[in-house]
């Protein structure tokens, strides 16, 4: 930490702080928390952020800084009194210092949130001068709602009196174990998780465990529930069932951790958004092993689960993506909906019918330990099947009654939510673009319910299937043509995924080709991973996925298409099974070597999923 006589030795010192570094500048007159400074100066995520006496900036946003605290200095005068920059928020001062006119220049890291009207005006200090700078230039300055902590800089020993007041009233502790918690959260997470494992993130944190730690002992705890319901015993099955819990509190913990100590990462980021679908999935395979070596086949039930969980999601995502940014975004469901938000009931009612993480991690559990995998596949397809519809119909309603304009954006979220190969690019190149309000998802439609329909009534094997899978191509090259910026543009995503996931599933368990069911499992976590992955992607703001590896892999439509070829080749041949493992194979090869190389590399987006409920 280092002192600066006034607002030019200020500058002068910062000038002098190597370029990779962050630097923070704390008026000595500061009055607060420990934490709060710590949320203004040590989260990861944001190139500037602020409180009240204090601005933190990192090295993007370190030559906007200079060029801000030169014109503030201009414009108050060099020997004005400056504030103290320092090398951590923990090193921040606690309590009340005596008024001075030193500064101090150091290094520390941060981030923040949506900036106040007149930000100058509420805090005149020079950080609070040089944040409204670096803002009136374009920079982004994170303030963080503090709530109940305080940070503040006296102007008199009344105010003073007052700030220390507020400091001994508040225990920032506990204030920082609280805002651990997730804000909004599922009912079973709230009531039954988080009440003790927030003291788990806080044990974790203290023994300097890292998140990203806590998520792979999730993930590997779950995979070892895994191994333990594929045994197919009774004790296996309860074993299974608390080891899935434990792995679940585990999954609270790691974000927990995350909030508690700012360990914000772009790893952790990935491994938070793949690691929870791995740990189900992998749950759902080591069932249907289970139940087999007890003789009953669920693979297809097992598979159909997968299916209708991933489907949900990318409803999910395609919806909030479409409506991401939109203009004149408000509809009569929504305004309705805001209103049950003050009737607390309610709220908890509508989080528990979408079937949250929570609460189906908990169904699971319990029927594992207690009845067949046979019935908790019947309750998880029940259960997600009326989640969806509620939640489809919810998202209809909005999108109707919603006289919102997409942007450009979010057409382009959408069209990279649809996946399309080259088949279905060469024909969007060539054909005219659908008009009319609802054409495009009609004609989304049109093409799953010929693809699927086919492979579930015409006969195994048929070559019909396969001229089923040409008019797929055709229809959904049609469908995105043109940007998706209709009010239901948002379901041509949902719909290709349906129409993959379910004509894979259908063509493998009519085939009777010993394991095609098991391999077909494979082949569609691998896509659903690359489809998981694009999404994540996109909320990073960095785009999908390259246009090379979609092409690599064939797109939705390319990979419906060769799944029905293969079908009608190898007809009742063991030849079917094999190689739907090796296009599961070559899928997650290429899918997974990309994805990591993405996500480990600098480029990657500092996210931290607050998450979605389901």
């Amino acid at each position: 930490m280092l002192t600066a006589a006034d607002a030019g030795d200020a500058a002068a010192l910062l000038a002098a702080v190597p370029a990779g570094r962050r630097v923070a500048l704390v008026d000595p007159r500061f009055v607060g928390h420990v934490h709060a400074l710590r949320l203004g100066l040590t989260d990861p995520r944001f190139p500037a952020a602020t409180v009240p006496g204090a601005l933190t900036a990192q090295a993007e946003a370190r030559p906007a800084l200079v060029r801000a605290l030169q014109r503030t200095t201009a414009a108050v005068g060099a020997g004005a009194s400056a504030a103290e920059p320092e090398a951590g928020a923990d090193a921040a001062p606690q309590t009340g210092a005596e008024p001075t006119t030193g500064q101090t220049v150091g290094q520390a890291t941060g981030q923040s949130a949506a900036p106040a009207a007149d930000p100058a005006a509420e805090d005149p200090t020079l950080p609070g001068r040089i944040a409204a700078a670096l803002e009136a230039e374009g920079t982004p300055v994170h303030r963080p709602a503090l709530g109940s902590l305080v940070a503040a800089v006296p102007a008199d020993a009344e105010q003073e009196a007052a700030a220390v007041a507020g400091l001994t009233s508040v225990d920032d502790e506990t204030v920082r174990l609280r805002s651990a918690v997730k804000a909004h959260d599922g009912f079973f997470t709230t009531f039954c998780i988080s009440p003790y494992s927030r003291y788990v993130a806080r044990w974790c944190a203290r023994r300097g465990l890292t998140p990203n730690q806590v998520t792979t002992a999730s993930l590997v705890t779950a995979l070892v529930a895994a191994g333990a319901a594929a045994t197919g015993t009774r004790g296996g099955y309860i074993a299974a069932g608390l080891l899935l819990l434990v792995s679940f509190v585990l999954d609270c913990t790691d974000g927990q951790l995350a909030r508690y100590s700012l360990q914000y990462s772009t790893m952790g980021a990935w491994l938070d958004a793949t690691f929870d679908r791995a740990k189900e999935y992998a749950f759902y395979a080591g069932l249907a092993i289970g139940a087999v070596r007890g003789g009953d086949d669920v693979w297809t039930l097992a598979l159909g689960a997968m299916v209708l969980q991933s489907c949900r999601h990318v409803v999910d995502f395609s919806f909030n993506e479409a409506n991401h940014d939109a203009v004149a975004n408000t509809s009569p469901t929504a305004a309705l909906s805001n209103k049950l938000d003050s009737v607390g009931w309610t709220v908890w009612a509508r989080r528990m019918i979408v079937l949250p993480i929570g609460e189906r991690w908990a169904m699971i559990a319990v029927l594992t330990a207690l009845t067949t995998p046979r019935i908790v596949f019947y309750a998880l397809l029940v259960g997600c099947s009326l989640a969806a519809c509620y939640t489809t119909a919810g998202r209809l309603l909005r999108s109707l009654t919603r006289k919102a304009r997409r942007t450009d954006r979010a057409a382009q979220a959408l069209a990279d939510l649809a996946d399309s190969g080259p088949l279905a690019q060469a024909v969007a190149a060539v054909a005219p673009g659908l008009r009319g309000a609802f054409t495009v998802p009609a004609a989304a439609l049109l093409g799953a319910l010929v693809m699927v329909g086919s492979a579930l009534f015409l006969p195994y094997g048929s070559w019909l299937t396969v001229a089923a899978a040409g008019v797929y191509v055709l229809l959904s090259g049609l469908a995105v043509a043109r940007p998706l910026k209709g009010a239901l543009d948002w379901l041509v995503p949902p719909v290709f995924r349906a129409a993959e996931y379910v004509t894979i599933l259908v063509l493998a368990a009519r085939s009777d080709v010993p394991h095609a069911v098991p391999a077909a499992f494979g082949l569609v976590s691998a896509v659903a991973y690359h489809h998981y992955d694009t999404v994540y992607r996109i909320r990073g703001g960095t785009g999908a996925p390259p246009g090379w590896l979609v092409r690599t892999i064939g797109g939705h439509e390319g990979r419906t298409a060769l799944v029905a070829v293969l079908a009608a080749v190898l007809t009742h041949a063991s030849g079917f099974t094999t190689a739907l493992t090796a296009l599961a194979v070559a899928v997650a090869l290429v899918v997974l070597v990309e994805s990591i190389r993405f996500w480990v590399s600098s480029s990657a987006p500092a996210v931290h999923d607050e998450g979605e409920l389901a």
